[in-house]
Formats: C-alpha cells, structure tokens, sequence
C-alpha cells in the first residue's frame, strides 16, 4: 500500500490495477484517511466492530510515544461488507474500498494461520500493501501470543507506512556474537530471556532442557528457541517483540544491534529503524507536538451498490487510427462482461459539449446491458471538453436519485484540453471516484492529477490495436468491493497484425479454480475472419454472436466450462489486418479461491534515468504460487514494447525468493510520455507449486514467557516446513498494472553506461576445515542483464567496518573467478588466511561486482560464517550461561552452579593431595631431631 501526503499526489505510488494504495494523508501530525476493512468472509459480528476501535485508540496512544510524539491515527474509516446487515449508522463510503484498505480483517490464510502480517514485497524505506489482521486476533484471543493488539498495530504500521523491517528472524534465530556468545536474533541485545528447547506434544512437555551446539552452524540446534522474560526494563525495540511491556521505543543508532542477521540489518544496510523512519517524508514535514493529541474519531462506513456512469470522448480525433471503434468495443466488453449484476451504469458522450445518453440503470439481466449498448457513440465530431463531460456524468448519478459519494466515473479520452484544470477541484471535492482512460499520446494531464486525488485507477492505451490496451482497460475496471470468486479474471488477452488468409492460433488453459461464465471475445478493424475454437475434447464450440458495426465476435458459455487446454485458431480476411482475442472467466467455486495475478510498477512516475522496478503477484487466495513463467510487456506511448522476464528469486530487483512476487529492473526507456503495463503467467504442468510457508514479515511469536525463572509456555503455533508445497495445474492469466509516466529521455540514445550491476542480496556462506565456501546469484552489466566484469570479495573481522569500509578490508584473491550471465547461480571457495586471532571465530564476507565500465554495484548482503571454534565451545550448551539464571534448572545434564563447585572441588581435593605429597618427601629428606625437655 502507498501511501502519501495531502495534495502531493503525483510523486507517489497510488492505484495500480490488482495492488492496494493507500488513501492515507498526514495532516497535522496525525494520519487521516486510514481504512480497515472487514472482509466478505468475514461472518457478520458487530462487536468486531468495537474490538477494531479499542486497538486503534490504543495504537494511537503507543504510536505517539514511540515516534516522541510526533504521529498518531486522527481519522479511521471501518469499512463494514455489503453482505452485512444495515445499521442507520453506517454511512456511505467515498472514495473508501475494500483494494484501497490499509488494514484487513480476514480469514486467516490457512486454517489456524492466524499470524498477524504486513504484505510488504519492496525495498527498504518504500512503503508496504496491507496490513492482515485475522478476527481471532482483533477479539483479543492472541494476546499471550503476540502481545495487544494496539501495539502490534504500531508494530505493523511501521512496516506499511515507512519500510522497516522486523529484528527478529524465524530462519535464522541464533547468530553467533563478536564477544563469541551465541545470542538470539533480536534488538536490542538487552532484552532478557531463556534459550531452551522446550517440546511439547498436546498437554505434555516431553523435552525441557538447555540447548546445545550444532557441530556443523557453530549455533543452537534447530528446536532451540528464545524465551523472554515477562518483566524487563529495556525500552527497545518495537521491531522486535513490542509485547513486552517496557518496550515502547524503536531501535536508535546508539541501542540498534548491527550484528544480527534481522532482516530489518539485511534489508536496510544495517540501519536502525529509527534511522530509517527518521528519514521517511513524514519525518521531515513534521515537528514534536507539545500537547498529547486528541483520540481516533471514527466513521463506520457500509459498502453499498455500485453506480457507474462510462463518460466517452466523440470528439473529431477519435475519428483517426480506429480510435471509437475500439472504444466500443472495450466498452462492450465491459457492459457484457465485466460489471457486475446489481451494478448501476450509466453513460455520457462528450466533444466541445457534453449530453447524457443513460441515467444509470440497474444491470439486473441482459437485457439492461443491451439496453445501454446502443446508447455507444457512433460518429466523432467536435472538440474536447472534459470538464462538460464529468460534470454531466455527476447530472446523470443525481438524476438517478444517487448521491455522488462513492460514484465511478469511467473517463476515456484521447485529447488534450486546456480547460480541464477548471473542474480539478471540483472533481477533488465531489466524493465520486476517477478512473482515466487515456487513448493515444495527447491525453489531458489534469485528468492523472484527478484520478489520483480520488483513488481511481489509471491506464495508457497505444494506437497499436494489436496490444489489446483498451479491452485491457476496460476489464480492470471491475468492483474493488466484490469476492474474489465473483471477479472476472482476465485468461488471455492478445493480438496480431496479420495479412490476409494468415493465421493467429493460440490455446488458453482453463484451470479448475475458474471455469464460471467464460467469455471468449475476438476482434478486427476491416473484415469478419474466420473462427474456430475447441474446447480440451477437441469438439468444435458454438458459433459466435457477430457485430458487423462494432466489429467483434463474442461467445459466452453458460454454467462451468470444461478443465483443460482450449484451442482457437482465426484466419484474416483482409489485408493488414489487426486481430484480438480477449478470454475471461469466474471463479468455479466459491469455496476454493482462484488463482489471480496482479501487476504494479514501484512508481507511477519516473525521472531518468532512474530505474523502475516491475512486479507481479501470483496468488490463490493469500497463498503465493511459485515456480511460474511470467512475462512483463511495457508499451511505450506510441506503441513500442518492451519484453521483461520477471523472476521471483530473491536477487536483484526481487526482495524475497519464493514469495510469489516476481520482479525484474527496467531501464530501456524509449521516449518520455506515458506507458502502460502488462503481464502474461503461465503456470506449465507439474512446474508449479502452492507455498504453504508462513506470510514474510509476520508478527513475532512469543513461545513462552520466563516468569520467576520458569518458563510459562503459550500454545504452540500452527507450523509448516518452509519446503511444504502442493502442486498447482496449469493455468494462464494475464493482468493489466495500469499506467505511468517518464521524463527526462534523451531524444537520442545514450553512448553512456549510466546503469550499475545491481546489489547482490543473497550472498550465502559455509565453512568446512579451512575452506569458505560462497554462492550467490549472478547480477548483470546493466542492474540484472548482461554480464559483469569482475567481483570484489573482501572480509573482515567487524561488520561495520565491511560495510562502511569496504574498499580497506581485506582483499579475497578471485582471478579464477569468471562472472556468469545475471541471474544464474555463482559459487566460488576460497581459505581465508591472515586472520588476526589464533582462536577467532568468525569473520564477516561481502561481494562488490565491476562492468566493463568500471561502474559498482553496491556491497552485498554481509554474511558471517564460522572459523575455527574454541575448545570450551564443544562442551554441551548447559555450561552457556544465560542472560538471566534459571532458578529452576532441567534436571537433564549438570547446572552451572553444580559444575563451579564440582571444578572447585576437584581444586581443593588436588591441592590436598599435593600438600600430603610434599610434607612427606621433606619428611623423608629431614630426619627427626633428637627431642630437648626442659
């Protein structure tokens, strides 16, 4: 979820198609606009309702001490589902949606997954999508778990709002320290508690002992696990467990913990999270409040039906390029296909002036959809005057009885207007949502300004037909509001130029999780082609239903379709001929969520020759899908595309391996103006997997608590092996990631190398004897294409002096070393040598890759690795002692204070006899004198 400043709406990330962006806007030291919203699973519970303020106004309060009180929540809207009963309280909402939410109450992700998290795939300091709160967890019913919920809030807030990281790590909870202590990832280090492997199988503790060393890692065997002492007086850190109760503080500079591999170290350059929401907008744009700030205030909003009213250009320019016949033929789509039973369209036509061609009508069978099909443009004329046109789409929801709050405007337009800055704020003011459609390369600017002030989205389509842009458009364009089953899916969507009696043959897979109301849309500029489409037995499908003047075959297929690979082969009938096909499907089960893709860029507007990051998420339900092949297809404003592989292996532009996130650098921009994203995936048989691994970034799980030296041990969570994976059919879908904007392109290309090898983020490390084993994945001349000249290896024995120092650590001999192509996977061994300590124990590594221009990448993740471990080290765990004493010790193995008297023991008993043994020999050398009386 973005998130942004008030009126400063064009520099940030807001609405892309399929991802959430945040309404959120600080206003005075307090964040106004927050939204949660309760589920359609969710079952109906209006005491949820209570529980979610309770959290807010006790998160407010915590939030405003951590930040030293600087920020607090001022607004927050409840977003209630419409499958809820209505409440005379509930209001209306605005520009509030269910994809605009910066909190989720739902399900959990699988049964008993009940782990609060933050969906947050981006690089450090940008901001997160949603924060996941189950209704379990907001009744209060994980306290002992998790801490408040008020506070977890907080916790959750600071990754979403300013891209920090937690100081915790589930895959690598021990490290060992530069004071040779095995320590539990954590910050700060002054936090207090009991390293234990405690088992527990139902009501019985089978294992409760002190944990010991792995021979191999040099740390704590793998069951061993941290836990903290109830009562504590450290402060920090908030990003660590912010359900102990001292802790109210967030890591500064002076109490941060470098050496621990948190992900908030390794994400973040091993800042503290303080440093890094010291250096975020809101930081900066605001100063500490003297008073403490007034509570939360409240507004319960009820999602309600949905009212839509198309506002199309017919001005002369859209007579050029097939620009109002592909109009009409996305706009067709959409009111056949895409809007949703209940919904209320209406519709408007403008040129220099504007008239309302529909009041909206209440889309309740085919007939209403066929209804305002003809109501469609069919002559451009005119100038362009696109405040005439909202303002008569506004007329058009009054004259249907409907307030504006909460109206859509779907605008479309190709043209440039000079008065349109006229009615921007009005537009602002009205309380309708705005979503631009630009056609062509001339589309008004002010419009962006508009869409993005009212949370509607933005797309970009070419002249190009073959890129299928509008239709795309069109059919992102369903409710924010609805299930996931009642969405439209977008299977395929693509295009070619063709000559006559050439052929544009394709399959598009039908997977079982959708297969409800399919739609099969095909279309041409100039004359019908010849159609044919199979279903997976081969049996030739029905005919479809032809529109001459709109030029567009359609075939919808009632009920489920069949499961498998559908084949469709179309034949040009003319020459320089442009051909579309465009699939789309619902969910077959309302039960078993879909698999769903959705497309963003990390920014909506770009200087360059600044990089953009793609991303594509492949879910089914909150569950990531891995293993698939996806494509990233970036058109420029006149029509050039770009082809982008996009990966999801946690090395170069992409955060985290196997989250389902797949993500790749771009940077051969073409010209300045607008582009429009696209994404294709394609799942192959038996080459895709579900993960059923726990959320990233998920709230720090309290095992237990030490309480007078015993440890109170909380239920255990619900786990699966991070392997655990489930093997997902074939499918296709592709995805529309809206628009956006880059300035400053040279009019010629660059002879310039401007773009580094980007930052290698998952070097990893083994020791073996003498010999340190590294790999890690390959980055490219240009961020992650191409090649790289050479890498630099240096270590040292202190991370910051690596990670500030690099150029004076030690230097690792890679001659033998030959780069491979970006993104395939490096392995290089080396010994270490000339380390300064006989008995040093371990030494930290990083990696800085060169290109042929001399250009650098910035230094890698910093790994530590194990050296030679001490003797002492060897002896079983129960002689480590522990940050605080265990005044209950297992019974297993001896104690410290049994093992001290036992050495003391041992010391006295040898010295007695040494004693012994040297009266005796001086006796032996000394005879006895004669005795002397008096």
């Amino acid at each position: 979820m973005g998130l942004f400043r008030s009126f400063v709406f064009l520099l940030m990330l807001y609405l892309l198609q399929g991802s959430n962006a945040s309404l959120v806007q600080l206003n005075n030291n307090g964040y106004e606009g927050i939204i949660i919203a309760i589920d359609p699973a969710v079952p109906e519970d209006e005491t949820l309702i209570e529980k979610i303020q309770n959290m807010v106004i006790d998160a407010s309060t915590y939030l405003f001490e951590a930040t030293e009180n600087r920020f607090f929540f001022k607004n927050v809207s409840i977003l209630i589902p419409e499958n809820w009963k209505n409440i005379t309280q509930y209001k209306r909402p605005k520009h509030e949606s269910y994809k605009h939410a910066d909190v989720r109450v739902a399900p959990p992700t699988l049964p008993g997954r009940y782990e609060p998290y933050t969906k947050q795939f981006t690089a450090c300091e940008e901001k997160g999508e949603y924060i996941h709160f189950t209704p379990d967890f907001v009744h209060g019913n994980k306290r002992n778990e998790f801490g408040p919920s008020g506070r977890l809030l907080v916790h959750e807030w600071a990754h979403l709002r300013w891209g920090v990281f937690d100081e915790y790590n589930d895959d690598e909870p021990f490290y060992r320290a530069k004071s040779r202590k095995i320590e539990a990832t954590r910050c700060s280090t002054d936090i207090t508690g009991l390293n234990r492997v405690y088992i527990c199988q139902g009501d019985s503790c089978v294992t409760n002992r002190e944990c010991r060393t792995d021979s191999k890692t040099k740390l704590y065997e793998k069951d061993c696990q941290f836990f903290p002492d109830k009562d504590q007086t450290e402060k920090t850190s908030i990003m660590f467990m912010q359900g102990i109760d001292s802790v109210t503080e967030f890591c500064n500079e002076k109490t941060h913990n470098r050496e621990a591999p948190s992900l908030q170290n390794k994400m973040c350059n091993y800042r503290s999270t303080w440093e890094v929401i010291s250096n975020s907008e809101d930081f900066k744009n605001t100063t500490a409040m003297m008073a403490p700030p007034p509570p939360p205030v409240f507004s319960v909003l009820k999602i309600s039906e949905r009212i839509v009213c198309l506002v199309l250009d017919k001005s002369g320019s859209m007579a050029a390029s097939y620009r109002l016949n592909r109009m009409n033929q996305a706009a067709q789509h959409f009111l056949l296909q895409i809007v949703e039973n209940g919904s209320w369209v209406g519709m408007v036509h403008f040129d220099s002036s504007a008239s309302i061609k529909s009041n909206p009508i209440q889309i309740i069978s085919s007939s209403e959809r066929r209804k305002l099909l003809e109501s469609l443009p069919t002559v451009a004329s005119g100038g362009t005057s696109i405040c005439s046109g909202i303002k008569s789409g506004f007329q058009a929801i009054r004259n249907a009885n409907f307030q504006i709050d909460g109206s859509e405007i779907v605008l479309l337009t190709d043209g440039e207007d000079n008065t349109a800055k006229s009615c921007v704020e009005e537009v602002k003011q009205s309380g309708a949502i705005i979503h631009f459609i630009a056609l062509g390369p001339d589309a008004a600017p002010e419009v962006r300004e508009m869409r993005a002030a009212t949370g509607g989205i933005y797309f970009y389509a070419s002249d190009e037909g073959q890129n299928n842009g509008l239709i795309d458009a069109f059919a992102a364009l369903a409710s924010g509001n609805i299930d996931a089953s009642q969405q439209p899916l977008q299977l395929e969507s693509k295009g070619l130029k063709l000559n006559s009696n050439d052929w544009m043959n394709g399959t598009v897979i039908i997977d079982s999780t959708v297969g409800k109301d399919t739609f099969f849309l095909i279309t041409w500029n100039q004359q019908l082609p010849s159609i044919y489409l199979f279903d997976p037995s081969g049996i030739s499908m029905g005919t479809f239903i032809v529109d001459s003047a709109s030029k567009m075959a359609y075939l919808n297929i009632p009920g489920t379709t069949k499961v498998g690979v559908w084949t469709y082969n179309i034949q040009a009938k003319a020459s320089q001929e442009t051909l579309t096909i465009t699939v789309n499907s619902r969910a077959a089960n309302s039960f078993v969520p879909p698999i769903t893709v959705n497309a963003k860029m990390n920014k909506d507007t770009n200087s360059y020759p600044n990089p953009l990051i793609v991303y594509a998420e492949i879910l089914q339900g909150y569950l990531p899908i891995l293993g698939a092949n996806v494509t990233a297809f970036i058109e420029s404003k006149f029509g050039e595309t770009e082809v982008l592989e996009l990966l999801d292996n946690g090395a170069g532009a992409d955060s985290f391996k196997n989250d389902g996130v797949y993500s790749r650098y771009f940077t051969t921009y073409k010209e300045n103006g607008m582009y429009n994203l696209k994404v294709r995936a394609h799942g192959g048989e038996n080459a895709v997997t579900r993960s059923l691994r726990h959320p990233l970034n998920r709230a720090a799980y309290i095992p237990g608590w030490v309480v007078d030296g015993n440890i109170e041990r909380n239920p255990s969570r619900p786990e699966n092996d991070e392997d655990t994976q489930t093997n997902v059919e074939s499918f296709t879908r592709t995805a529309t990631g809206g628009a956006f904007v880059v300035s400053n392109v040279p009019q010629s290309p660059s002879s310039l190398d401007l773009f580094p090898p980007s930052q290698i983020t998952d070097l990893e490390a083994t020791s073996h004897e003498d010999e340190i084993s590294l790999t890690w994945t390959a980055p490219g001349d240009n961020f992650d294409v191409g090649k790289v000249q050479e890498y630099i290896i240096r270590i040292s024995e202190s991370i910051l002096d690596l990670r500030d120092n690099f150029d004076d650590a030690l230097q690792v001999n890679t001659t033998a070393l030959l780069p491979n192509e970006a993104n395939s996977k490096e392995t290089f061994t080396f010994k270490p040598g000339n380390i300064s300590e006989e008995n040093e124990t371990h030494i930290f590594i990083a990696i800085q890759s060169v290109d042929k221009s001399n250009l650098t990448s910035k230094v890698s993740n910093i790994v530590q690795v194990a050296l030679f471990v001490p003797q002492e080290d060897y002896i079983p765990d129960e002689i480590h002692p522990d940050p605080s004493p265990d005044k209950n010790p297992p019974k297993s193995g001896l104690s410290i204070s049994a093992l001290v008297l036992l050495v003391v023991g041992s010391v006295l008993i040898v010295s007695l006899i040494l004693s012994i043994t040297i009266y005796i020999l001086n006796k032996r050398r000394n005879p006895s004198r004669p005795r002397t009386g008096f």
